[in-house]
């Protein structure tokens, strides 16, 4: 106590150099905490159920969402069928409860009563999910296994979040009516505070329904029972003291032996891939890991970069600490003189650089409260729902405690130790007496290794901005600007099969009827707006491919003036035009790639090919190419793809998937306008137009065309940003450091300038010397900050897009920028030195 009451009045004493300690190291343990705190809840953080410890899923791998056949070529299996599901469920038991989910989400109408239907997210889990997790309700009751079977009454449980943000906690909703897609549901329960469901996500779900109510929401385009669509996540609570290894290899025997009765796993040679076929068991406590899996990358490379900023933070602090001491020298000196212990002394000057620590980590928690608020918005910016806190928990407080402690004690041991080694026969010598300076060579290595990691920092902000201006900046097949894209559900608002076409009509109608709107497209999905539909494909005239073959292919439904609204240009052949109705012959537009990958040497116009068996390849006549577009990664090449006509459905199927696939895909989810000029009131308008074709008709979300695009860069931009600020945050702090070491050396030699001036040196002499040291410490710094920059840019090969590890603009301007940096921050001192007078500087003897 008496040390720390010591600490405390030497930093009162001297404020400006507690405040700009304090200062720096909140700036470097803010930021740290802050990538912690998302670090913590994203990747490491359970999720709140009972013993998550035994919570296992079958299965390790992000494959959402619906999913036919064999998905990847290893065999590991990762989504289920309900009837497959059912069959794991019958004969594992040494689960004690086997829970399944809906690996997607959906976004369906919503509506009480007489109100007007709104959208909400839902999820269709079993009955025993919420027992799976250990979860009871905040109100209500949450269903069970009683609930999900054929015949009961269906029912939902609402999120507490959504109740309470969208319908202000009111409790008459419980056991009240909801209707989803038109159908009656009762809600019977409210789910407890902080449970968002069996993962995190950018949107969790706010209702959850039991898996039997799917076939009268979805109607004819049930999936439920179609044993070859594999659309569940499967998670389960083990039995204690279970083996897990053993239980891995039953179950892949069980799906296997499975798969082996299912006649659509068999077709095409699928039985030469059924013996390869298996499961991966992992911890399921943090729930499924789709978010996890998708930003681990860039949180764990922006934990890295927020921990090099830390470093040059405390390296400054380290400097300004080791000039504190050296200005102390004399007191310790006496000190010392006068009997006080080596250790006594470094004990004292350690609880003061913890203590700076602690109140630096102190001010850290607000920076880093803020800090996370930054990011979250940046990084999930429609995402008002998301279940990350930005405010810290306690992990992330010891985190911070303990960041706090280390940096106080690591970087404030090596100037106690320098201090502490002053000779006692200095306190004889007088204060102002020249004499060596322990701390010299210390400071001048921080402000080498300073420069050196600023400019790894400076690079890789070079590197990640030129990717992200890559991503954002090139050819998409398509033209973005004056475009918006309404998102709508007619199967919400009750439309069936027959009543598509005239529904389809209106829209078109008016919609192309409103102020500046140039062309209406209406789609299946719009472009890269995150959803992909793909089939096999069976080209007429050739033999059926085999189990390996690759002739997959994306697909897409579309109006006729769809290709005009977005830009995509026919380069031979036709569009679709109004004669492909439903009893004309069933066409298809293909993309160049398309053509490249199945018809590389012949013509493909008037070719026939087909989807699901080789008995349907004469389905659709190829009667034009459109120009390559990405629709679902931008950040990959161009995918084969063909487009069919919103009017022709398939007829003569007889497979119950093929049935649901098709009948599906009938339903469009978007509309593309195309505007002149935009208004101001798009979303009302659209909203107008909507209501009057149906009230229950209702938009999902609108945006523009460009917004959507951009949507797809989310965590680029967020990484290239931070990374850009660290890195600008990094340079300051180490100019700040430069000019500070520099200031304190030019004070040490006044009376050796004052000499120099005195015998004949000009001020342009003494301006150089200065300079000329605060350059070479920068020079040093990058010659070792080069070799170091490029190792780190190869680390972040697999984060770039058409960017070389070593780009020379990158390194050169990352070079330039720490050069004139240290210039600057060297002349300020070299100036000043420069004005010295030659009879006042010695004088200072």
């Amino acid at each position: 106590m008496q040390d720390i009451r010591a600490a405390l009045r030497q930093l009162l004493k001297s404020p400006s150099f507690s405040i700009t300690v304090i200062l720096t190291m909140a700036l470097g343990i803010g930021a740290n905490t802050a990538i912690f705190t998302l670090v913590h809840s994203v990747l490491l953080k359970s999720l709140p159920v009972a013993d998550p410890k035994t919570l296992y899923r079958v299965g390790d791998l992000d494959d959402c969402c619906v999913n036919g056949g064999f998905i990847n070529d290893n065999g590991d299996f990762d989504l289920f069928s309900y009837d497959l599901y059912k069959h794991l469920q019958a004969t594992t038991p040494e689960f004690q409860e086997l829970a399944a989910m809906q690996s997607g989400g959906n976004s369906m109408n919503t509506r009480w009563g007489t109100e007007l239907a709104k959208s909400e997210r839902t999820q269709y889990v079993s009955g025993n999910f919420f027992k799976t997790f250990g979860i009871g309700p905040f109100a209500g009751r949450v269903f069970t296994s009683d609930d999900d079977h054929t015949g009961a009454a269906p029912t939902a449980v609402m999120s507490y979040q959504a109740w309470q943000s969208d319908y202000g906690s009111n409790p008459k909703l419980i056991g009240a009516t909801l209707y989803l897609q038109g159908q009656p549901v009762t809600l019977v329960g409210i789910a407890p505070p902080g449970f968002f469901g069996d993962r995190i996500r950018s949107s969790p779900p706010a209702l959850w329904i039991p898996l039997s109510v799917e076939p009268a929401i979805e109607g004819k385009n049930t999936i439920l029972r179609v044993a070859e669509s594999n659309w569940l996540y499967v998670l389960g609570r083990t039995k204690p003291g279970l083996a897990v290894a053993p239980l891995q290899g039953k179950i892949s025997n069980t799906l296997r032996q499975w798969l082996g009765t299912q006649p659509g796993y068999l077709r095409n040679g699928g039985a030469t891939l059924i013996p390869r076929q298996h499961v991966v068991l992992v911890p399921g406590g943090a729930g499924i890991q789709n978010m996890q899996q998708e930003q681990s990358k860039g949180l764990y490379l922006l934990m890295a970069i927020s921990g090099l900023v830390l470093l040059v933070a405390c390296a400054n602090v380290a400097n300004l600490l080791l000039a504190r001491g050296m200005t102390r020298s004399a007191e310790t000196s006496i000190r010392m003189a006068l009997g006080a212990a080596r250790s006594r002394l470094i004990r004292q000057m350690l609880t003061e650089s913890v203590l700076l620590g602690c109140i630096g980590g102190l001010a850290g928690l607000a920076v880093a409260y803020a800090g996370t608020r930054m990011i979250l918005a940046l990084a999930f910016p429609e995402s008002p729902s998301l279940p990350i806190a930005a405010s810290p928990s306690i992990p992330v407080l010891a985190f911070t405690f303990l960041l706090s402690l280390m940096t106080g004690v690591v970087f404030g041991i090596v100037p106690a130790w320098i201090t502490s080694h002053s000779d006692p026969a200095e306190a004889l010598r007088g204060a102002n007496r020249s004499t060596r300076d322990r701390a010299s060579l210390p400071q001048k290595s921080l402000i080498v290794f300073q420069a050196a990691l600023s400019l790894v920092l400076l690079v890789g902000a070079g590197l990640m901005t030129k990717s992200l201006r890559n991503m954002e900046h090139q050819n998409f097949g398509i033209q973005t600007a004056d475009r918006y894209v309404v998102h709508l559900s007619p199967a919400g608002a009750g439309y069936t099969p027959e009543k598509l076409n005239p529904l389809y009509l209106e829209l078109e109608r008016q919609l192309g009827a409103l102020p500046g709107v140039q062309s209406v497209g209406l789609a299946l999905y719009s472009t890269l707006e995150g959803n992909n539909w793909g089939e096999g494909i069976f080209v007429d005239g050739r033999p059926a491919p085999g189990p390996n073959d690759h002739n997959g292919s994306s697909w897409d439904r579309v109006s006729p003036k769809f290709f005009d609204t977005v830009g995509q240009p026919i380069v031979r052949g036709r569009g679709f035009t109004d004669g492909d109705t439903a009893t004309s012959q069933k066409v298809a537009v293909v993309n160049q790639a398309f053509v490249k990958k199945f018809f590389p040497k012949e013509d493909p116009i008037g070719r026939h090919f087909g989807v699901f068996d080789q008995k349907y390849s004469k389905s659709f006549e190829i009667v034009g190419i459109v120009a390559d577009a990405k629709y679902s990664n931008p950040r990959s090449e161009v995918r084969t793809m063909y487009f069919r006509p919103l009017t022709q459905e398939l007829t003569g199927l007889t497979g119950a998937n093929e049935i649901m696939a098709e009948g599906r895909s009938l339903y469009i989810n978007s509309a593309t306008l195309h505007f002149q000029s935009p208004p101001q009131n798009v979303d009302a308008m659209v909203r107008r137009v909507l209501a009057n074709i149906n009230p229950n008709l209702t938009i999902q979300d609108l945006h523009p065309l460009d917004a959507q695009v951009a949507d797809n860069f989310t965590q680029e931009r967020l990484i290239a940003r931070l990374t850009a600020a660290f890195g600008l945050l990094a340079l300051v702090l180490a100019s700040v450091g430069l000019y500070g070491i520099t200031s304190y050396q030019v004070a040490r030699r006044t009376s050796e300038i004052g000499l120099r001036m005195a015998l004949g040196a000009n001020r342009t002499n003494v301006v150089q010397m200065v300079l000329r040291q605060a350059i070479f410490q920068a020079g040093l710094g990058l010659v070792i900050g080069v070799p170091i920059a490029i190792l780190g840019a190869r680390a972040l090969a697999d984060q770039l897009y058409q960017v070389r590890s070593y780009d020379p603009a990158s390194m050169g301007i990352a070079i330039v920028v720490l050069i004139v940096s240290a210039a600057v921050a060297g002349f300020i001192p070299a100036r000043r030195a420069a004005k010295i007078e030659p009879m006042v500087a010695l004088r200072t003897e």
